[in-house]
Formats: C-alpha cells, sequence, structure tokens
C-alpha cells in the first residue's frame, strides 16, 4: 500500500488529542456535507423548473420548423411536398400561414397572430390536450381557438354562434384610400375553442384552419410561410435537416425545437450558472475550513512529522499524507451531501412537501448530471484546497522538534 495513504486512513480513524481539533475537523465535514447537498438540490430544482416551463411551451412546438429567410411567405410546389413525404425520417407535417392580425369581438380589439393550420397540425402537435373550454377547429371550416388570455381581452367564449370574430389584417399596396374596404381585409370566425398553454403564447396565436388565413392575405394556394415537421424519435435530426434543406433550397433555415426556444433556454441557461456560481463560492468558504483543519493537523503532529522524516520518508511524502487526507475528507463529505440531497430531492418527488400554490408541487428533477458536475467541482475544489494547506510542509519544518 503506498506510504502515504496508510498513514492517512490512520489519521482518519484516530482522534487528535487536542479537542479543538476533533471540533473543527467536524465544523469542516459538516460545511462541505451542507454545501454539496445545497448544491445538488438547487440544481435539481433547477432541472425541475427546466423541465416544467419547457413541457408547457414545446405542446405547439414541432421537432422541425422550416421558415423563409427572404421575405414574409414562400412557394411549395407540389414536386417540394412530394419529395418531403419522401424522407423516411418525417412521419407528418403541416403547412402554416402566420401574419399579425387585429381581432376584434363585442367592440373589443385585441392584437394577436393568426395561424392557419392544415388538418396535420393536430397529429404532429398537442395542442388538443390543452384546451380546456370546447373543442378543436374542424378542417375548411369558418373557426378558431384562441388562447385564454386573448379570450379575456376580448370577452369571447367558444362555440358562442350568436356573434362572430372578426379578424382584420392591412391590405398590401400603393395608392390612394378611398374606403375602409380598400384598406383592410377581413374575415369572420366563430371561436369554438380556448387553449391554455402559457401567458405569453396564449396571448399570442388565433388558430383557424389554413383556408381563413390564404384569403385574408390573399395568398395563392401554394404559398405559405412556414413548415412543421414531426420527425421520428430514431431520426438524425441534422441528416433530417440536411435533406429538407436540399429539397426547399437556401432561401430557407430549418429550426429544431433548441433553436426555436433558443430565449428561453439562454435565460434558463444564465439562471442556472448563476445560481450554481454562487453556491460554488458557498463551497469555496466552506473548503477554507479544510485549510484549516489540515494546517492545524500539520501543526498538531509536528513531532510526529518529524519521527516520519528520521525513518527516511520524503518532504513529499509527508505532503501527501495531508493532501490526500483533505482529498479524503472532501470525498466523504462529497459523497453524504449527494446521498441527503438524493433523499431530499426524492422526498420532494414523492410527498410533495413544498408546494409553489395549493395544486402545484414545486418541480424537482434527478439528474445523473448534476450528480457528476456535483461531485466534479467538489473534488476540483478539494484538491485545490488541500493541496494549498499541504504546501506549508518543508524540510524545516519537519526537521525541528
Amino acid at each position: 500500500m503506498n506510504f502515504s495513504l496508510y498513514i492517512v486512513k490512520r489519521y482518519l480513524r484516530s482522534k487528535s488529542s487536542n479537542n479543538a481539533i476533533n471540533f473543527i475537523s467536524i465544523i469542516a465535514m459538516i460545511g462541505i456535507v451542507l454545501g454539496s447537498a445545497s448544491l445538488f438540490i438547487v440544481l435539481s430544482g433547477f432541472a425541475g423548473l427546466r423541465n416544467f416551463t419547457l413541457e408547457f411551451t414545446t405542446i405547439i412546438d414541432p421537432d422541425l420548423k422550416v421558415e423563409t429567410t427572404v421575405g414574409k411567405s414562400f412557394i411549395l410546389s407540389k414536386q417540394q411536398e412530394e419529395k418531403l413525404k419522401s424522407i423516411k425520417a418525417i412521419k407528418s407535417f403541416s403547412k402554416i400561414i402566420e401574419e399579425r392580425v387585429i381581432a376584434t369581438y363585442d367592440g373589443n380589439n385585441h392584437p394577436a397572430y393568426i395561424k392557419g393550420v392544415d388538418q396535420n397540425f393536430n397529429s404532429i402537435t398537442k395542442i388538443d390536450s390543452v384546451i380546456p373550454i370546447g373543442n378543436w377547429i374542424y378542417p375548411e371550416t369558418p373557426q378558431s381557438v384562441v388562447g385564454w388570455t386573448i379570450s379575456t381581452h376580448l370577452s369571447v367564449g367558444a362555440n358562442d354562434y350568436g356573434e362572430a370574430m372578426t379578424l382584420s389584417v392591412p391590405k398590401p399596396g400603393k395608392g390612394q384610400i378611398t374606403s375602409q374596404n380598400q384598406a383592410i381585409n377581413q374575415v369572420k370566425v366563430v371561436n369554438v375553442g380556448i387553449y391554455d398553454i402559457n401567458e405569453d403564447i396564449n396571448n399570442k396565436y388565433i388558430f383557424t384552419p389554413i383556408y381563413i388565413a390564404k384569403e385574408l392575405l390573399n395568398y395563392s394556394d401554394n404559398q405559405i410561410t412556414s413548415i412543421e415537421f414531426d420527425v421520428d424519435e430514431n431520426a438524425n435530426l441534422e441528416e433530417t435537416k440536411a435533406q429538407i434543406q436540399n429539397i426547399l433550397g437556401k432561401n430557407i433555415i430549418v429550426k429544431d425545437k433548441d433553436q426555436l426556444n433558443d430565449a428561453i433556454y439562454k435565460m434558463l441557461n444564465t439562471e442556472n450558472l448563476a445560481v450554481y456560481l454562487i453556491f460554488t463560492l458557498v463551497l469555496i468558504i466552506a473548503l477554507f475550513n479544510i485549510i484549516g483543519t489540515i494546517i492545524m493537523a500539520i501543526l498538531d503532529k509536528k513531532q510526529t512529522l518529524n519521527t516520519l522524516y528520521n525513518l527516511g520518508a520524503s518532504v513529499k511524502d509527508i505532503r501527501n499524507i495531508f493532501l490526500y487526507q483533505g482529498i479524503l475528507m472532501t470525498l466523504i463529505g462529497g459523497i453524504l451531501g449527494l446521498i441527503i440531497g438524493y433523499i431530499l430531492v426524492q422526498i420532494q418527488l414523492s410527498f410533495k412537501l413544498v408546494m409553489i400554490t395549493p395544486t402545484l408541487p414545486y418541480p424537482v428533477a434527478l439528474q445523473l448530471k448534476n450528480f457528476v458536475i456535483v461531485l466534479i467541482t467538489l473534488m476540483i475544489l478539494g484538491i485545490i484546497a488541500s493541496k494549498i494547506a499541504s504546501s506549508r510542509i518543508n524540510r524545516e519544518l519537519v526537521k525541528t522538534q
């Protein structure tokens, strides 16, 4: 067995004759345990919040989405459509027309986006699972489904056939305007459902059949603003994106879910990093106790170190004793902290003790990467702290009794 490790095992199992050193060692271990447990719990909490946020955001997000880089719309030819259908990784796709409109109902106006979708849209998203009132639109019918916030602003309900909702957009073109009919395109729809996803989306989209959007915007039959794809879960997304790009040409861009929610991902990652750094600082402070413990142990065992040196142990061997002691203390404390953190997170998952609202438990998630992040962070800081403390040992110290 390595000489330094053998001595460390003896030191860890035995108590110092100085009670102050024993007390400080216990405090140092408690600090590491609590620090690692806290970091793991916080990371698990942010993982839960991330999953909770994206769970609702991605309900209507496709696996892939095609948008044009030139203007607002593009032409999808029959040949291109057939080629897209021939891609094995694509299960289905929906043609989309999206544009900003003014919605009017019962004297109330509200800005929103019309999202005209074809009959495939419901099969590539889970939109029908978030409609608590009413139902999804039927193809080729003048119907709409609005978000909860839009419904509140317009005071529009579901399946009210007594009064239609009006969607309006300015007409494109030039020249003098002599009447409202020359300035604005309008269509009337009956709202048949109200969806509830999150505050932003609830205030953004009014879903209609695609023919309504074409009529409102004077689009041709094969003119659209985007295509949304449902891709096989085992498919290579990058390869599928390249195939779509090759069919539709260079003037389009293909985005995956991460790119569609780029702002949300950046926000969540920034918050996660900030909290990680704050709790890492807490760990650094806790590890100062390790430095103090090791230095006090060195001074307490100064006579023993002199004996070891006279018996043939080198200064490097003696330094390694306290280096390994600090590393092992950090490792043991980190593992205990992770066990405690895991138990507390599992309790929250099982019994939902911490609640955000009376019906919504605080979301947490157990992820292997969080175990790895905490352990690696702790070990790097522990090695640095132990190295700093053990470097206090020099030839003059071990030679002097």
